[in-house]
């Protein structure tokens, strides 16, 4: 019995609230009414724009409302009203959301009193469920249809609140421009650092070994231990040359992934950290050419996004985390990859202060993935990614 009449002393706390917005949003009729009247007349039409910010302020504390009584959140898709007067306008007339929450606001001056109704089950409820459970030993029958109608109240809210998909459909638009926006950034960068290591390595020692070369034909006839000296600087010339190509070609898509698979490459990137990194895998074991254990592979830029991230969050681990451990965690799930980077080290990572965690989201979000950090100051840091894929 108590147990039931905490849980409907709850959902009437719930349902009050519902009320009370219920009262604001009828006292809000006058704003709108003159709201309208002043955009009839064209002179008071820039007001429009901050009535549709207040219609979406009060539609947000019903999603709040909701998202506190369920544990579900119902999501937002509103044009952002920004820019000269004229846009504004535009927008909070032709945003769907407008269209949503003066629909909502409409259905919710009838339904959003709910609240009366259950305050008369109260006494009924005290009565009769404590005579019922209290005497008799069976479950509450009054008292239990106050959370009921709280319910009620939040699936309507939940049915009316839910973006249009013409809504859902401009707010991935508007996502996927910032996408390939921050796609066409990185990709720049890439290009350029590329170009930089070849220039100032690769081109540098290749000029270097062309003279040494030059040299050592001028000098053939007439002092070969020069020439023999001059060889061997070409040799060892060539040799770094072509480790600096290597490391070129690794930053583009390092052949390991090809050889040995992502748990394999992502073990070689542990055992040469300066880190003691622990690899956990869970449904991506193997990881040969044929796939892991005969299972399909992730596609190539999906591994290699997930390799990059590891290898910059051990990068960043080893020097500023302060700690001597880390743990990478892979694991494959039904919509694709998710990797888990953290250590125990000092935390307080900003994303602001350095180039490597934007490279992390631009390269995830590339591929439409998702990043998740963590860092407070004192520890511990988590870098999550999870980036979709087709088994």
């Amino acid at each position: 019995m108590g147990k039931t009449v905490r849980q409907a002393a709850r959902a009437t706390v719930q349902l009050v609230r519902a009320a009370v917005l219920a009262l604001g949003s009828c006292l809000f009729v006058t704003v709108l009414l003159i709201t309208l009247a002043a955009t009839a007349t064209v002179v008071g039409a820039g007001v429009l724009p901050e009535t549709v910010r207040l219609v979406r302020q009060i539609a947000g504390a019903k999603r709040r409302q909701v998202a506190l009584w369920t544990g579900r959140e119902i999501p937002e898709a509103y044009q952002p009203l920004t820019g000269p007067p004229r846009e504004r306008l535009r927008t909070a007339v032709r945003d769907p959301g407008t269209l949503t929450d003066l629909r909502w606001m409409a259905a919710y001056y009838a339904y959003g009193c709910l609240a009366c109704l259950v305050l008369p089950l109260w006494p009924v409820g005290l009565v009769v469920d404590g005579v019922w459970c209290g005497l008799m030993g069976r479950e509450a029958v009054v008292l239990p249809l106050i959370s009921r109608v709280a319910d009620l109240d939040a699936r309507w809210s939940r049915s009316l609140l839910k973006p249009s998909p013409k809504a859902r459909l401009a707010e991935r638009v508007e996502e996927l421009t910032e996408t390939r926006a921050g796609a066409v950034a990185a990709h720049g960068a890439e290009l350029r650092r590329i170009e930089r290591d070849l220039h100032d390595g690769t081109q540098a020692r290749l000029v270097s070994l062309s003279m040494r070369i030059g040299l050592a034909k001028r000098a053939y006839d007439r002092d070969p231990e020069a020439v023999r000296r001059l060889l061997d600087d070409a040799q060892d010339q060539a040799e770094e040359a072509l480790t600096e190509l290597r490391h070129v070609v690794r930053g583009i898509h390092p052949p390991i992934l090809t050889d040995r698979g992502l748990v394999g490459a992502v073990r070689a990137l542990a055992a040469s950290s300066g880190l003691d990194v622990t690899v956990l895998v869970d449904g991506l074991e193997g990881g040969t050419k044929s796939g892991a254990e005969g299972g399909p592979r992730a596609p190539a830029a999906v591994e290699a996004a997930v390799y990059f991230v590891v290898a910059e969050a051990l990068t960043n681990a080893a020097k500023h985390s302060g700690s001597p451990r880390a743990s990478v965690q892979l694991e494959r799930v039904s919509t694709g990859i998710r990797a888990v980077v953290w250590d125990e080290g000092l935390g307080g990572a900003d994303e602001t202060g350095g180039s490597g965690l934007l490279g992390i989201r631009r390269r995830i979000a590339a591929l439409d993935g998702i990043v998740t950090m963590t860092s407070p100051v004192g520890g511990p840091t988590m870098i999550a990614v999870e980036l979709p894929c087709v088994w």
